[in-house]
């Protein structure tokens, strides 16, 4: 039988989740977390009891992409400007690309296409591509095996969103400005959380990187 006076309290997990925290590499789920800890440890709660210790301090408990980690306090990001490099912006046309796989992932090239109206220079998605905010996700099992595309991590890195439930709704983008009010009746602001059927798709292999013109067939 194991001596319980030995047993770490909320406490100490709190203690050692913390250390795990500021020494990882990158950021943890819940899960790395708690591999690394006592069976049975609270994980939750430890997060939850730093967060509230951290708020509004200098640096912060943030949970992005399902991974939790330390970061500079938001107002306080100015104070680093001067040692980063000055970040690419994206252009209309990729912000717009971007969003339209965000909210309709996994969706194809000429998918994209349909939605904007206009086509996509192969530039915009090898751009997005290379920045690590999208990511290939399969192959449809239809004529032509187009490739779908799907949201990487480093997106939601980048906006700041511990998953896609996260993206705003229809009443969020329209209190921004990013919808029109006269919207058609029935309009619904697409699921970006939903996955498609996986027999729908085969998955795309590091090595199973297709040229731009093998998307999609053409109606010709």
């Amino acid at each position: 039988m194991s001596d319980l006076r030995f047993a770490p309290d909320d406490g100490e997990i709190e203690r050692r989740v913390e250390a795990l925290l500021f020494a990882a590499a990158g950021p943890l789920s819940a899960a790395d977390i708690a591999r690394r800890l006592p069976e049975g440890a609270e994980v939750g709660r430890a997060i939850a009891g730093l967060r509230a210790r951290y708020e509004g301090r200098g640096v912060e408990l943030v949970c992005v992409a399902d991974r939790w980690s330390f970061r500079t306090a938001g107002d306080l990001g100015f104070l680093m400007t001067e040692e980063r490099e000055e970040p690419r912006r994206l252009s209309k046309a990729a912000l717009e690309t971007l969003a339209i796989i965000a909210y309709h992932q996994p969706v194809t090239r000429a998918e994209i296409e349909s939605v904007r109206g206009v086509s996509i220079s192969k530039g915009t998605l090898d751009l997005l591509l290379e920045m690590g905010f999208v990511r290939l996700r399969g192959r449809r099992r239809t004529p032509g095996r187009p490739v779908t595309y799907a949201t990487a991590d480093r997106f939601l890195e980048h906006f700041g969103l511990a998953s896609l439930y996260d993206l705003p709704g229809a009443q969020e983008m329209k209190a921004a400005g990013l919808l029109d009010l006269s919207l058609p009746v029935g309009f619904e602001v697409p699921d970006p959380s939903r996955s498609g059927p996986e027999e729908e798709e085969d998955p795309v292999g590091d090595d199973d990187t297709p040229e731009f013109a093998q998307d999609f067939v053409s109606g010709d």
